[in-house]
């Protein structure tokens, strides 16, 4: 019997053992980072109280001509970096989710920095 191996399970695991060595606090949250077939998600969470801050999608208005590409994923970058930067937040910690910081992921937080967002 051929078992072939889950890359989600496997990702997860992956970002389960990052996550224990880092975290969003107050005045440093954490920049994560979902990406499936069709869509990109980031968000900025505080760890300490448990609250997502802000958020960007492709799924979000005014992101309708854009699917699971390098640029969606800038686009929902620099929206992120403004996003957080109007609430004040200007550094951030990245957790890329446990994906290769390649591709799509790359992308998205090139085009934070680029805003002005500090990691």
């Amino acid at each position: 019997m051929l078992l072939k191996a889950d890359k989600n399970k496997a990702r997860q695991k992956r970002h389960l053992r990052v996550r224990n060595h880092i975290a969003g606090t107050t005045a440093r949250p954490r920049l994560n980072v979902y990406r499936s077939l069709a869509n990109i998600y980031a968000q900025v969470i505080d760890d300490e109280k448990g609250v997502t801050i802000v958020s960007a999608s492709t799924q979000d208005k005014g992101f309708e001509n854009y699917g699971g590409n390098i640029e969606a994923a800038k686009a929902v970058g620099a929206e992120i970096a403004k996003r957080a930067l109007e609430k004040g937040i200007g550094e951030v910690v990245f957790d890329r989710g446990g994906y290769v910081y390649h591709g799509r992921v790359a992308a998205l937080a090139e085009a934070a920095r680029e805003a002005g967002l500090k990691f």
